[in-house]
Parts: C-alpha cells; sequence; structure tokens
C-alpha cells in the first residue's frame, strides 16, 4: 500500500508532518478528515517489495494473457484474478497475488506493478500508466506483449550465438590443463638428465607450477572475478569500459546496431502509445544499457526541449548507428515519425540479429588460432628436445 508523507495544519492552526497508508488519494484525504487535519502538500512513496524478476518472455506472456482479457471487456481485477489462478513456479506466482490483492484495494494496475521491486521493467510500468491515462491499456498490452517477445527472441539469438565460443574456451581451457598435468609430466621425467631448449623449460616450469600451486591459479581467479565486478560498479570505469566497446575494430560497429536496435524498439512502443517524446526518451535513454551512450541524454533532452529536432539531435549520439538519424528525418519531414520509428525498429533489429551472428563468425578464428598457438607450442616442447636426443644418438 502507498505511504503518502504530508505537511499539514491541525484545527489550532499548527503545522503537522507526518505520513501515512492508503489505498490511493481520495483514501488518504478521507483519513485526514477524520484526523481533523488539513493537507497543504503531500507526496506518494512505494515501498518496493523483494520479488521475483520476470524474465522477457514471461513479461510478454503476461501483456498477451492481459491483452486478450481486457479487449473481451473482462475488467482488470478480474483479468488478475485468472492470470494469479494458473500454474506458474511459486515466485512467479506470488508476483501476480499481490498485485491482484493491490488492484482489488483500488490501486491502479501501474502502480501496483511498480510496488514489487524489480519484478516489471520501468518501461512496461510506464506504457501501462500510459494506457491506464489515456484509457487505451489493452493495445498498450498488445503492443508490449509484441516488443518483449522480440527482445526475447533477440537476448536468445545472443545467448545463442555466444555458446558456441564458450564451449570452445572451455574445451580448449580443459585440454591445456589434461596435457600439462597428466600427459606431459610423465614425458618430462625421461628428459630430466638432457640439456632442454628454453621452450620446454618453460612447459616443464609451467607444468609443475599447475601441479603444485594449482590452489594460487584458483584464489587469483576468484580475486580477478570480484576485482573485476568491483570495477564495473565504478561509474568511471563503466563509462570507460562502454566507450571503448564503442571504438573496437569491427566488434564496435556490431554493438552498435545492438544499440541503436534497443533505442529504436523502444522509442517506437512509448511513441506509438502515446507517451509524450520527452518522458519517451528519458525511459528510453535508460534501457540501452551503454553508460556512455546514456550519459549522452541530458544534453539531447535538452536540445529537445530548446526545439531542436529529435533527428538533429540523435545525430550527435555517439554510439548509434548513423542510419538512424536519417531516417527519424524522414519521419518528421512527411509527419509519419510514429510510423518510421516502428519500421526503423524492425530494421535495426533484423540488422542486429545479423551482427550478432557475424561477431560469432569473428570469434570462431580467433578462439581456434588461441588453440593453434597452444597446440604448436605443446609440440615444440617435445619435438625440440626428441630431435636433439636422436642427432646426439
Amino acid at each position: 500500500m502507498p505511504k503518502y508523507i504530508y505537511t499539514a495544519l491541525d484545527v489550532e492552526n499548527k503545522k503537522v508532518i507526518d505520513s501515512v497508508d492508503a489505498r490511493d488519494e481520495d483514501d488518504f484525504r478521507k483519513l485526514m478528515r477524520t484526523r481533523g487535519i488539513y493537507p497543504t502538500k503531500f507526496k506518494v512513496v512505494f515501498e518496493k517489495q523483494q520479488s521475483y524478476r520476470m524474465r522477457a518472455n514471461e513479461v510478454a506472456e503476461f501483456c498477451r494473457q492481459l491483452s486478450g482479457m481486457l479487449s473481451s471487456g473482462i475488467t482488470a481485477v478480474r483479468a488478475m484474478e485468472i492470470i494469479k489462478e494458473r500454474d506458474y513456479k511459486p515466485r512467479h506466482k506470488a508476483v501476480y497475488i499481490k498485485m491482484h490483492r493491490d488492484i482489488q484495494q483500488g490501486m491502479a494496475m501501474s502502480d501496483a506493478m511498480r510496488l514489487h521491486g524489480n519484478s516489471f521493467p520501468e518501461l512496461l510500468i510506464n506504457m501501462f500508466a500510459s494506457g491506464e491515462s489515456s484509457g487505451r491499456l489493452e493495445n498498450v498490452t498488445e503492443r508490449m506483449a509484441i516488443h518483449y517477445d522480440k527482445e526475447h527472441r533477440l537476448n536468445g539469438k545472443i545467448k545463442s550465438a555466444m555458446r558456441y565460443p564458450k564451449i570452445l574456451g572451455g574445451a580448449t581451457a580443459i585440454v591445456v590443463l589434461i596435457i600439462f598435468t597428466l600427459v606431459l609430466p610423465s614425458f618430462f621425467d625421461m628428459l630430466e638428465d638432457f640439456d632442454l631448449p628454453l621452450i620446454t623449460r618453460a612447459v616443464i616450469a609451467m607444468s609443475d607450477f599447475l601441479i603444485a600451486r594449482w590452489w594460487l591459479i584458483l584464489i587469483f581467479v576468484l580475486c580477478m572475478i570480484v576485482l573485476v565486478q568491483t570495477l564495473m560498479s565504478v561509474e568511471k570505469v563503466a563509462l570507460a569500459i562502454d566507450r571503448t566497446k564503442l571504438r573496437l575494430p569491427v566488434v564496435g560497429k556490431l554493438v552498435k546496431i545492438i544499440y541503436t536496435a534497443r533505442f529504436s524498439r523502444t522509442l517506437s512502443s512509448l511513441y506509438s502509445s502515446g507517451v509524450p517524446m520527452i518522458r519517451a526518451l528519458e525511459i528510453t535513454g535508460t534501457i540501452v544499457m551503454n553508460k556512455y551512450i546514456e550519459n549522452q541524454f541530458p544534453e539531447l533532452l535538452k536540445d529537445i526541449r530548446n526545439g531542436e529536432q529529435l533527428s538533429d539531435s540523435v545525430r550527435k549520439i555517439i554510439g548509434f548507428d548513423n542510419k538512424l538519424a536519417n531516417t527519424i528525418l524522414i519521419g518528421e519531414e512527411s509527419g509519419r515519425l510514429d510510423t518510421m520509428l516502428v519500421s526503423t525498429a524492425d530494421s535495426f533489429e533484423y540488422e542486429a540479429e545479423e551482427a550478432t551472428t557475424a561477431m560469432v563468425a569473428l570469434s570462431e578464428p580467433i578462439m581456434i588460432a588461441v588453440m593453434g598457438v597452444v597446440i604448436m607450442v605443446v609440440l615444440l616442447s617435445v619435438m625440440l628436445p626428441m630431435a636433439s636426443i636422436y642427432e646426439n644418438f
């Protein structure tokens, strides 16, 4: 239930600052009259609960069910009652049960969603609020179902595409460990009395270290993981890393397309649902998932407020594909910006899928080259002393 923090005057005209829990503003004012005090100003604070964070496909399913029922004339309360009765995971179901209870008490659906921690994306909550205020909630839910379906497919393609490099990298690490700790030591024992080349001595030293000091390597890896996580939480470091991603050769161009696709889809969903452009850009700036790009949005918003065209402002953003500004300009000139944004989003999502495939195609030869170097080093460390022994005999 929302908490209302208020400043008021009592019957003796004394200033009172306090807070009270109330279902909505009408309930809050009724409580104030009951207490005999008159609020001069107040603000609503939603106390978020820690809840199960819903994935994109789960959000899409929720929106799809809600859209179908709302379009059929079923009320939001009844729709949530039906949804919460379905067979879900316990943590998943708990979110819907709490939402149904809050809506029964007269709370708007967007406010009920906002209460439950990070269960629902901020974009979805703002879209629902817009749909409630315009009376087009069923249209918003349908559009959001499509939006999160596409997001889920894109995320799935990225994860699927990165699976092969991860498997190849893991296999390489396992093979190297087996060779250095099990295979090579038994062979090198036979070469103790010979003058060995530098590369062989280096491989022997590495093998001995892995066998005798493996725990140091484990500690080092764990420390590096903690260090990276700590550094990533530092604003300046995260900013520098995100900026570097955009400047990398080949990879930089690919990630730009992915960021542009994410921006286009979110902005088109918000703007097409009637959300004002300024508010739509404020929300969109937080979901690009690149700190360097996000930090450029205040300047973009300032330009828009000063009357600059969206296409000109977007063109200044370092990190978006140049095609974005050009297509927005066409939409502005034709007076069909909402249609052009949807078309642009579809186009960039297709390019993002192609970019993901290209990134994997780029990573495969790199991984194979690394594995080849490791194998070459092992072979040289074995073959050079063997050749030397044969020459002496």
